[in-house]
């Protein structure tokens, strides 16, 4: 049996899996194969070329993955994000840790079937930085890719050692036995918090942002669970899906680094909730800080630096502070819960 190409997608469910795939359908290059342990809604089934519902701990299934389609791309997205992780850490691991090492082997096979290297883009997060205190943070600035590798969260535990591990299996793997290279092409961001305005906020620790934005435009009162004064780099959706696309499709040769820092802007929380009211001159917005969570992100840079990227794969935002919300965010999420 011939044996379909397809981009593979894990987690396509998720925020940053809705904007790819329809990226993805939009470019009609590539016919994807979207994973996620649910149901995928029909609205991005119907941009896939097959979809599967499953687990990627589940080994046998994406065996057989591997025995119905040709894998070239992989987009690894599926996680247990930030603050779900600290609940049950020892299941973030494996999922995050352990899926990840399951399609990196997929990559390996995949990569000897085919006779060519297999692209693997994985979203890092900022989690892997931890600064130890708010004067750390302040003083330090923009962050560099190798500094305050230090996290506090399974999460940017998981994301740091997932780092590694693709560098480990596209550089050294199996560096002792004869043999050829695995041809695994890791490529890795290090994403900052993602606003959308076409999915719900999911368990994010940076979901403060997006969560006082919706809750206004459904006019529904919001506590922010950080100081007014917390400040991180944020980015919009169609930004980070861009981004990744750039990456896949950078030439091997300009990339210096297996793993890259991008951003857009760096507001405080008390900025954020002012064009909100903006924009929601009703919107109820309070500060509420959770002590744990607040101590999460203020382990996070303020902001970090992204010249590699723009450097070496053309990294560029399109969208500043204020295009996100007055072009993206507020008519999207207006017409979203509009009256029907």
């Amino acid at each position: 049996m011939t044996r379909r190409p397809v981009v593979l997608v894990t987690g396509a469910g998720g925020e940053v899996g809705h904007g790819l795939i329809h990226q993805l359908a939009d470019l009609a290059v590539y016919d994807v194969l979207a994973l996620d342990v649910r149901a995928v809604d029909e609205e991005i089934a119907r941009r896939c070329a097959a979809t599967r519902t499953g687990d990627i701990l589940d080994r046998h299934l994406l065996d057989r993955l591997r025995s119905e389609f040709e894998i070239s791309v992989v987009f690894h997205l599926a996680a247990l994000l930030s603050t779900r992780a600290e609940f049950v850490p020892e299941t973030a691991h494996e999922v995050n840790v352990q899926g990840t090492l399951n399609l990196l082997r997929l990559a390996v096979d995949e990569a000897r079937s085919l006779g060519h290297p297999v692209r693997f883009l994985f979203p890092s997060s900022i989690a892997v930085y931890g600064l130890p205190d708010l004067d750390t943070k302040r003083a330090a600035g923009k962050v560099v890719e190798p500094a305050w590798l230090s996290p506090t969260t399974m999460y940017g535990c998981n994301k740091l050692y997932c780092e590694h591990l693709g560098r480990y299996f596209a550089r050294h793997y199996r560096q002792l036995a004869a043999g050829e290279p695995s041809g695994v092409d890791f490529r890795a961001i290090r994403l900052p918090g993602l606003i959308s305005a076409f999915t719900v906020p999911s368990g994010g620790t940076s979901d403060y942002a997006p969560e006082m934005i919706h809750a206004a435009a459904q006019r529904r009162p919001s506590a922010c669970f950080v100081r007014g004064d917390t400040r991180i780099p944020f980015m919009a959706m169609p930004d980070a899906v861009t981004a990744l696309l750039a990456l896949l499709e950078a030439p091997a040769g300009s990339l210096a680094s297996p793993v890259y820092n991008v951003a857009a802007f760096s507001p405080s929380a008390g900025e954020l909730a002012d064009l909100v009211r903006s924009a929601f001159p009703e919107a109820r917005i309070s500060f509420a800080p959770d002590r744990r969570r607040q101590a999460i992100v203020d382990s996070w840079p303020e902001d970090v630096d992204d010249t590699p990227a723009r450097r070496d794969w053309g990294f560029r935002p399109a969208y500043d502070l204020r295009r996100t919300f007055e072009e993206y965010l507020l008519p999207n999420i207006t017409r979203r819960y509009a009256p029907r």
